[in-house]
């Protein structure tokens, strides 16, 4: 499988996925190797909604930490 290098790659993925789903286009035999794929990209997508969240709170918290220094 293809190695995920970022989040617009993972939802590209996942759209591409979710359309082959819901146009039939999957079979049965490859559902639950679709499901799993998809279920790989749905966490690496959360993983990076997490840490860029994280990294705007530190951010904002180091800019107003800066301003009241001022």
């Amino acid at each position: 499988m293809k190695e995920i290098q970022t989040y617009k790659d993972a939802i590209n993925e996942l759209e591409t996925l979710a359309s082959a789903m819901d146009g039939n286009e999957v079979s049965i035999d490859e559902l639950a190797d679709k499901v799993a794929r998809a279920n790989i990209l749905i966490s690496f997508c959360e993983a990076k909604l997490r840490d860029t969240e994280t990294a705007v709170r530190l951010n904002s918290s180091e800019s107003i930490h800066n301003e009241t220094k001022e």
